[in-house]
C-alpha cells in the first residue's frame, strides 16, 4: 500500500475555494517557535494568502521555525509584523475571525464564516488583547466535550482553518 502524500494528491482531485474566497491565518505574540513553523506549514497547506505573526518583544529562533515549517518555510508567503501593521491590514477588505474564549464567542461550527478572512488566534499563554477582541467581525471557539479544554494554538487554527475551507467548498 502507497503511502505518498505527493503522489496521493497528484492523482485526487481536491477542490479550490473558489477566487472569492481567501483566508490569511494570523497569530498574536507566540511564544513558542515551533508553533510559527507548524503556522507557516498549516497556511501552506490550505493555500492561504499569507501567514502574519503580531511579534511582541521575543526573538525566534529561526532554525527552529524553519525546521518545523519543512518545505513551506521558502514556499510559504509568510511574515512577522506590528501590531499597527495589523490593524492597517484590516482596512485591505478582509474581515477579522478571531479564535478565542471570550464573551460572545460562538460555536465555530454555527457560525458562517467570512469568505475572505483574517483567521487570529491569541498567545500560547494570554490569548488577544481586549482591543482586538472588540474589533473582530466574528469570535468563535471550537467545542472541547473532553475533559482538558484548551488546544495548541497551532492545532486550533488547523481546526478553524479548515472548518472555513469546508464552509467555502461544501455550502
Amino acid at each position: 500500500m502507497n503511502t505518498n502524500s505527493v503522489a496521493f494528491f497528484n492523482s485526487n482531485e481536491v477542490e479550490k475555494f473558489p477566487e472569492t474566497c481567501a483566508i490569511i491565518i494570523a497569530a498574536w505574540h507566540l511564544s513558542n517557535a515551533e508553533n510559527i513553523g507548524k503556522i507557516i506549514r498549516l497556511a501552506h497547506n490550505l493555500g492561504a494568502t499569507e501567514a502574519l505573526f503580531v511579534r511582541g518583544i521575543q526573538n525566534h529562533r529561526e532554525s527552529k521555525i524553519k525546521k518545523t515549517a519543512g518545505f513551506s518555510y521558502d514556499q510559504m508567503n509568510w511574515r512577522f509584523i506590528t501590531e499597527n501593521d495589523f490593524l492597517q491590514l484590516l482596512e485591505a477588505g478582509y474581515q477579522l475571525t478571531i479564535l478565542e474564549t471570550c464573551d460572545g464567542a460562538r460555536n465555530i461550527y454555527h457560525e458562517k464564516l467570512p469568505q475572505k478572512t483574517i483567521l487570529l488566534a491569541g498567545s500560547e499563554s494570554h490569548g488577544l488583547p481586549e482591543n482586538i477582541i472588540k474589533i473582530a467581525a466574528k469570535s468563535v471557539y471550537i467545542p472541547m466535550p473532553g475533559g482538558c479544554k484548551s488546544l495548541n494554538i497551532s492545532n486550533a487554527l488547523s481546526v478553524a482553518a479548515f472548518e472555513w475551507y469546508r464552509q467555502q467548498t461544501c455550502d
